[in-house]
């Protein structure tokens, strides 16, 4: 019965000694955590309707001349307390910052205002060029 060590005069004393690794394991359990992962991942999206809370960090102090974009329910959209259109919006806004594009602008949306339209309102800023914008919430809970 062969012995599971060789000895010194058996003929498998004389075969070199392979060092490669075997990876093949290694992918199979790749391949089945890919699956896994593939499986799993639409599975944590979250697709829920959600009454989002007010904000209760500190407020931020109001600088001097605080320039507001504001979109009520029904809407209409303002710029300060004037009505402007929304194709107007990025001229109007020119003309009140004197071209300046780096000046923070606060986005003010009501409640029942669509999702649709509060990013339509962004979307009409970021096109315009202005990107930094604050949004306003109402403080406490």
């Amino acid at each position: 019965m062969a012995s599971l060590f060789p000895s010194s005069d058996d003929d498998t004393a004389d075969m070199p000694e392979l060092s490669e690794i075997n990876v093949t394991p290694f992918i199979d359990v790749m391949l089945v955590l890919l699956i896994i992962f593939m499986v799993v991942s639409p599975l944590a999206t979250v697709d829920l309707k959600i009454d989002l809370p007010a904000a209760t960090a500190k407020p931020e102090p109001r600088p001097e001349q605080p320039l507001f974009v504001s979109l009520k329910a029904d809407h209409s959209l303002y710029l300060g307390e004037a009505p402007v259109a929304r194709e107007q919006l990025g001229r109007l806004l020119d003309a009140q910052t004197g071209g300046d594009r780096q000046r923070t602008l606060f986005f003010q949306a009501d409640k029942q205002a669509a999702y649709e339209d509060v990013l339509g309102v962004m979307d009409a800023l970021r096109q315009a060029g202005y990107l930094k914008v604050g949004l306003v919430g109402r403080e406490g809970g």
